[in-house]
């Protein structure tokens, strides 16, 4: 079955049911802070879950965009996507969990609309918990559609469904479609990966508050939702939705640039037009949102930067992203037409990524072409290095390693890549006791701009000067230091044009480790207050700072661009503040 006609089908028989047809809306979630992108179908639909009337009427259906962002490290296997269509119907106090079992049965098995054989299938309901009671009410409903018990399963937390953490919610039945090879077991069994699920009927009875506590909705709604790609898949006779009319005609495009077969290179290939396709949708999306260091242009650029580093991978050195985005405006345009509609801007924006992100990959090159001068195995670090520094995924060191003969330490990289994660995620405050949670670009480098910014200010306003505290956000970075006035207007000039004489002169930027005792006679600088362990990490901004440091930071002063000192102001008595940011390009 092509998308065209499983999307027909489901409106059709949706229409039968008296059933609205309702647009798709926005990626970007309207009156919702809880969340950077709909995530699911029922998202823009709260405020009529909840009692508000809907101008459409109480019973709707629609395939909503959605895109999520915590599956990335799952993309390319057979059942997640990034950005993924969500066919939802929804009961809005009218019908509940009998004629929503009935219908999503019907709509699977008959030979009139999906034909999927009920051999296939199984079923999950929720077991209850303290609050909820187990839903025996629909494990009936099911029997009543001919599901054999045996096909039935209770589950827990997984069948208790809501969009977050407050709001409505409520116990689900999922549906799920047998993908191994062999016959599908008489008995279901939720555990096995091969079981997939296609569809959700989540039945809304509750309003979650902020204590945690449910609250009883004065009228019930049921909120279905269907995996689009999921079900493609199965109806095409596929294990996975890259096999599909959905992604094919990109992956025929990689095969041909890379010149490799889309079976030898499946990873790198579903990585990428994935992450494109999302990144097209979101660009395409009217809200107007563009790559960017923060927030939703964060993760826009973190896809697109994902990709076209997953395309190296394959052998893609010329600019592609364009090229796969021209496919997707052209296989999706004439249901989405705002892809079409905003086919110039996606381009633009693409052409403007992938250029700024392969310098920074040919300047990674040049770093391991550098680590490669030295003999033996490549070592964690450095593997880690071109991971955190330049977007190395390891498998690309690898692969550059493999070409000299030469093999990386992959298991002393997953040491520092978790060293990595532990402090990330004992950050509070949005900072690590020694770096930062954020690792984003320009985050890293306002990081480096304070270490340069401390020294200008000893320079301009004396020895005496020390840091008293930092918070660096991706917009800005905020330091407090030691000074008894306010600066005056040609001092505040001196220790900006200071900042930037540095820059302009392309000093390296080292990380050392040594014993502490070692640090203190070399007479690095030190925040105050914070107590250092035995071996401490230093950072050598060539001869002209060193000061304790967690990381991260570039690797060249010449990357930071042009430091621009905001605003200058007090802090607490002896504490001045100056706000600044850098401005690259």
């Amino acid at each position: 079955m092509d998308p065209k006609t499983l999307r027909e089908k489901y409106f059709a028989f949706f229409a039968e049911k008296k059933h609205a047809v309702i647009s798709s809306s926005s990626l970007i979630p309207v009156n919702d802070s809880s969340v950077l992108f709909t995530t699911a179908g029922m998202q823009p639909l709260v405020p009529y879950l909840l009692g508000q009337k809907h101008p459409q009427g109480t019973r709707l259906v629609n395939i909503q965009k959605c895109l999520r962002t915590v599956d990335f490290d799952n993309i390319g296997d057979n059942t997640h996507h990034t950005f993924f269509q969500m066919l939802g119907n929804w009961s809005l106090g009218d019908y509940f969990k009998k004629e929503s079992i009935a219908w999503s049965w019907e709509f699977l098995t008959s030979p009139k609309w999906m034909a999927i054989s009920p051999s296939m299938l199984g079923i999950t309901v929720y077991k209850g918990d303290s609050l909820v009671a187990r839903d025996d009410e629909s494990v009936a409903l099911w029997k009543e559609q001919g599901v054999p018990v045996g096909r039935i399963a209770f589950c827990g937390k997984d069948n208790f469904w809501s969009a977050g953490d407050t709001g409505p919610c409520g116990p689900s039945t999922e549906i799920f479609f047998w993908t191994g090879d062999s016959k599908a077991p008489d008995v279901f069994d939720a555990e096995d990966n091969r079981w997939v699920e296609i569809w959700n009927n989540v039945f809304m009875s509750y309003n979650r508050l902020a204590d945690g506590s449910l609250v009883e909705l004065a009228s019930k709604n049921v909120d279905t939702g269907m995996g689009f790609e999921r079900e493609l898949a199965v109806l095409s006779g596929q294990k996975s939705a890259y096999e599909t009319e959905l992604f094919m005609p990109m992956i025929r495009e990689l095969e041909l640039m890379s010149g490799r077969d889309y079976i030898d290179s499946m990873k790198a290939m579903r990585v990428v037009v994935d992450h494109i396709r999302a990144a097209t949708f979101i660009l395409g999306d009217d809200a107007g949102i563009v790559p960017a260091n923060v927030d939703r242009g964060y993760i826009l650029r973190r896809l697109i930067r994902r990709a076209i580093r997953y395309a190296k991978l394959i052998g893609i050195d010329s600019m592609f992203a364009v090229r796969i985005a021209s496919i997707v405006i052209a296989e999706y345009g004439g249901y989405y037409t705002e892809l079409v509609r905003n086919k110039e801007k996606i381009l633009a924006e693409l052409q403007k990524e992938e250029d700024r992100f392969t310098l920074t990959l040919e300047k990674g090159l040049r770093e391991f072409n550098k680590i490669a001068e030295q003999p033996g195995v490549v070592c964690g670090k450095d593997a880690f290095l071109l991971f955190q520094s330049y977007g190395f995924p390891i498998e690309m060191t690898e692969e550059l390693a493999g070409e000299l003969g030469r093999s990386v330490d992959v298991a002393a990289f997953k040491v520092e890549f978790e060293h990595h994660q532990k402090l990330s995620r004992s950050a509070t405050g949005g900072m690590f006791k020694g770096g930062l949670a954020d690792h984003g670009e320009q985050t890293v480098r306002l990081h480096t701009a304070t270490h340069l910014l401390n020294e200008a200010l000893r320079r301009v306003l004396g020895n005496d000067v020390h840091q008293k505290g930092s918070n660096i956000t991706p917009e800005r970075l905020r330091f407090d230091f030691n000074f008894s006035r306010k600066l005056t207007a040609e001092e505040v000039k001196k220790v900006e044009d200071e900042v930037n004489r540095v820059i302009s002169l392309g000093v390296a930027v080292v990380r050392r480790e040594m014993p502490y005792d070692e640090a203190v006679k070399l007479g690095a600088e030190m925040e105050f207050g914070v107590k250092y362990p035995a071996t401490v990490s230093v950072y050598f901004v060539g001869e002209y700072s060193k000061e304790f440091c967690g990381g991260p930071h570039v690797t060249n002063t010449s990357e930071l661009g042009r430091f621009v000192i905001q605003k200058e102001e007090a802090s607490a008595a002896g504490v001045r503040r100056i706000k600044a940011t850098v401005v690259v390009g």
